[in-house]
Order: C-alpha cells, then structure tokens, then sequence
C-alpha cells in the first residue's frame, strides 16, 4: 500500500535524515520525494511504499505524528487512495 507523507515545521538539520530512518525502521520504503524551504519553514512530501511495514496502518501514523511533535514538526500520513480522492477535481 502507498501513502502519502506530508512534513512542515522551522527549518532544522537532519529533517529528512530522521524522516528517512524512521520510516526505514519500519521497513517503509521512499518512492519519491520533494523538499524545499519556504523562507524559515521545511517543507517536504514524499510517496512511500508501506506494503512492508511491521507497523499497523494507524500505528505508523501515530508513531510518524509522535515523532514530528518532538521535533516540532507536523508529519501526516495518508493512503495514497484517500490522498487521491480528496484532491481529485
């Protein structure tokens, strides 16, 4: 199952470093990425293959979530099909 992986907070080192290795953790592989810094804010969204994961879908979520609190970012996950839907015109 693909999902999509949405990060926004105050511009810090190793963002995507944490991101990446959290997600490897739980056997999430990247698919693509885009990053890019709007004045001082970290943007990025990246499509995520979750098909492997040792996590339940809601688990990973929240464990995503819980991980961006402490860093003072906000990470959402969504399935890529939900993603899709509310964003179709």
């Amino acid at each position: 199952m693909r999902a999509i992986v949405t990060v926004i907070g105050k511009d810090q080192v190793g963002i995507i470093a944490a991101v990446c290795a959290l997600l490897s953790e739980h056997k999430v592989n990247v698919l693509d990425i885009s990053q890019t810094i709007l004045q001082e804010y970290f943007t990025m969204i990246m499509l995520v293959d979750a098909s492997q994961t040792d996590l339940p879908f809601a688990q990973l979520v929240k464990t995503l979530e819980e991980a961006g609190n402490e860093k003072g970012l906000a990470i959402h996950v969504q399935r890529e099909d939900i993603f899709n839907a509310m964003h179709r015109i």
